[in-house]
């Protein structure tokens, strides 16, 4: 009977000994965030109302997309942006953390003109990026798409849902 205790117990041991074992860690895979065309965009010169450029654009109008905007994608082709669209027309500041490519933040106000940039912004940088006025719009494009298209304060914003 001492021998079937002392059996018992080793077994037991045993048993806790392999169930505190650490699993190796597995990495988690997690899905790319890509682009989903929600909308288009043209941007107009001040002067002449001429088209400089039209965009294919994810629209951000919920807490949820504005905070998250377009963080943890690896690109965007210059053809596109992301447009966010506030409630309010207020003073607004943006960030690039989790954010893996540089972008322009070209900041409209409620009459739909470009009001303020934010040029060439650092990938993963958490600095405040602000608007410097009041704005109800953002649109963020690939950083030297501004100075490419040669915005000005002043030019104008369209843009339209796609049904």
């Amino acid at each position: 009977m001492g021998n079937c205790k002392i059996y018992l117990l080793f077994v037991v041991c045993l048993a806790i000994l392999f169930s505190c074992r650490e699993e190796p860690k597995k990495a988690i895979k997690t899905a790319p965030v890509t682009f989903t065309k929600e909308g288009d965009l043209r941007i107009l010169k001040k002067e002449s109302d001429s088209l400089l450029t039209t965009l294919d654009i994810e629209i951000a109008d919920t807490d949820y997309e504005r905070e998250t905007g377009l963080m943890y994608r690896s690109s965007m082709e210059q053809s596109q942006g992301m447009l966010f669209v506030f409630d309010d027309v207020s003073m607004h500041y943006f960030y690039m953390k989790n954010t893996e490519f540089p972008l322009d933040l070209i900041f409209v106000d409620d009459q739909r003109k470009i009001a303020s940039f934010q040029k060439n912004a650092r990938p993963m940088n958490e600095n405040s990026l602000s608007s410097k006025v009041p704005v109800k719009y953002v649109l963020e494009v690939n950083a030297g798409m501004a100075d490419k298209w040669s915005l000005s304060v002043g030019d104008s914003v369209i843009y339209r849902k796609t049904p």
